[in-house]
């Protein structure tokens, strides 16, 4: 992922002021929140952003992943 030094915030910045960070995510489509100088968190301009252009049966998709790869052992055990 590359990230625009102008699209970064520290955590503490972001809880102190975050209207700047909508204010960035509406300028520049996102904002990324940095926690003990990582990326931790996004804000994300839903109205501009192209991952959220999904269907709903993409969107189900995902979700059923998501909940198959987290409880893919359970799964298994139930299905003997």
């Amino acid at each position: 992922m590359v990230i625009d030094t102008n699209q970064m915030l520290s955590i503490t910045e972001a809880n102190q002021n975050f209207s700047r960070a909508a204010r960035i995510a509406d300028k520049q489509g996102s904002v990324v929140i940095f926690k003990n100088n990582k990326p931790r968190y996004m804000i994300v301009n839903l109205a501009e952003n192209p991952l959220i252009d999904l269907s709903d049966d993409e969107k189900t998709d995902i979700i059923a992943r998501r909940i198959l790869d987290k409880y893919r052992k359970a799964f298994e055990e139930l299905a003997k």
